[in-house]
């Protein structure tokens, strides 16, 4: 590279990897507000979150990152420095539409409304919740109309975590998923619902956090690059690929929520913790896309973590773990009854197929929110009315109702439908993986060695960071693009072989 081009991307590197410092300690106080945060510390992280997420602001959106981001990109770059600075030019563009003054306030809101969430949960109240999620809706149609949309303002929101995902790619998506998991649910209707009561037993929380340790080592995760923590509800964060933190939540009656919810997030830490450490602040440094994110946690949680070779190694080192609960229980059992297809309350300890009714209810009523034909404080009836017409259940209160996710006291509007997303690609990767490591069943069922697996998706995505999309990702690894149909086949083999 000629010095001048060199000199200037230099300049590059060093302004984002500064950048990157203040949004990572922004995070650093993200991850603390949900795990350690006193309640009185409240007030004033929401405005230390504030303060930082403007000076980040104020950083990337500065006229001379601009210019220099602008004059790099008709430069001669290799491919990987080009596309770098095409995706930093374009997050420039879009985000000098924003003032600082909107970024602080949407911080603010942000982070009050957190705590309005954890307030609303313990009081069972969803009204607690109501004026702060009102306020953050007006500020999220506010942010549509800033970043501009054709259709639907929608449109806006669901680029920011799917770039190039639409209304209509995700309508279409769901409507041809929708009648293919319906008659699925109808044949498993048919036969007798699996025993799972030995799961529901009394399950000690230190038990269980050893447990849950122990798994997740077993899969990889790196705890010298890592940790995990107790949240209200689990997630996943980074400051860089060296430090990766996730949580769990401890349900002493129910032995699932935490052993899927710790396979769950470590998928997503495996992600961020083999993504180049030397791209640190770059976009070739970053996760593809959230659909992408997703895939790597469900093909972890499910395609392994709820998969007969899995238990057959590890199924006789849970025994060891809770020998009264599991004793007189055989693997044959514990694969029907953690693989049970029943429609259920919450979304995150929904089986597989059931799941993705979850997401279609969220996908509708943010939608309707965005375009006004609903009010923040209908959600509560709408989202009692959804899950009775799709799931067949009652929803008892707010808690197991329409306050059971943190993601909208985020002001993640958009997100939810990466969740199926997510599973179809998880489906397609795992289909693939399958075809390429012949001796990959056998190495999981025998050693309880999973690897292979994790070497595979590290090649195969990991280490390409952002410079794919999701789509182009998808057919690069596969050869195909996302097929829903390959997740339904996928689905249908493994619950005919229960």
């Amino acid at each position: 590279m000629p010095a001048d081009k060199e000199l200037l991307y230099n300049d590059y590197k060093a302004t984002m990897r500064k950048i990157a410092d203040v949004k990572y300690a922004t995070a650093v106080l993200q991850w603390d507000q949900e795990t350690y945060l006193p309640p009185k510390g409240a007030h004033f992280r929401g405005q230390q979150l504030a303060t930082l997420s403007e000076i980040a602001h104020n950083m990337f959106t500065n006229e001379k990152l601009g210019k220099l981001l602008n004059e790099l990109i008709s430069k001669d770059l290799d491919a990987k420095q080009k596309k770098n600075v095409q995706l930093s030019l374009e997050e420039y563009n879009k985000l000098i539409r924003f003032s600082s003054d909107f970024v602080r306030k949407m911080s603010e809101i942000t982070s009050a409304s957190f705590h309005a969430w954890l307030e609303a949960r313990k009081q069972n109240n969803f009204s607690v919740f109501e004026p702060a999620l009102s306020a953050l809706v007006g500020l999220k149609r506010e942010e549509a109309n800033i970043l501009g949309y054709d259709a639907h303002p929608y449109n806006a929101l669901i680029n920011e975590f799917e770039k190039g995902a639409t209304v209509a790619m995700a309508d279409k998506i769901f409507a041809d998923v929708t009648k293919p998991l319906l008659i699925l649910l109808d044949e498993v209707k048919q036969k007798p619902f699996a025993e799972d009561r030995f799961l529901h037993q009394t399950f000690p929380k230190q038990q269980q956090w050893e447990w849950g340790i122990y798994l997740a080592k077993q899969l990889g995760f790196d705890f010298e690059a890592g940790r995990q923590d107790i949240s209200e509800h689990p997630f996943t964060i980074n400051f860089s690929s060296q430090d990766v933190r996730i949580t769990t939540r401890i349900d002493e009656d129910d032995f699932k929520n935490m052993t899927w919810s710790t396979i769950h997030e470590v998928g997503h830490a495996l992600y961020e913790q083999s993504l180049p450490a030397d791209e640190y602040g770059l976009p070739s440094g970053e996760y593809a896309s959230l659909s992408i994110h997703e895939s790597q946690s469900r093909i972890w949680e499910n395609c392994i973590g709820r998969g007969h070779e899995f238990w057959q190694f590890y199924f006789p080192k849970l025994q060891q773990y809770f020998p009264h609960q599991f004793n007189d229980v055989s693997v044959q059992q514990f694969m029907q009854a953690i693989n049970k297809v029943q429609p259920s309350l919450i979304r995150t300890d929904a089986d597989e197929l059931t799941y993705h009714f979850h997401v279609m209810i969220r996908y509708e009523l943010e939608k309707n929110l965005m375009e006004g034909s609903l009010q923040v404080k209908d959600i509560p009836v709408y989202w009692n009315e959804q899950y009775k017409n799709l799931l067949g259940v009652d929803v008892p209160d707010d808690k197991q109702g329409c306050l059971q996710d943190v993601h909208w006291s985020h002001g993640s509007f958009g997100y939810f439908p990466t969740y199926s997303l997510g599973s179809f690609y998880a489906a397609q990767f795992w289909e693939k993986a399958q075809s390429e490591i012949p001796e990959l069943s056998s190495k999981i069922a025998l050693q309880g060695d999973t690897g292979l697996l994790l070497h595979w998706l590290r090649s195969s995505i990991h280490i390409r960071g952002k410079y794919y999309s999701s789509e182009e990702l998808c057919t690069l690894v596969t050869g195909k693009q996302l097929d829903s149909k390959v997740f339904v086949d996928y689905l249908r083999q493994k619950l005919n072989y229960l």
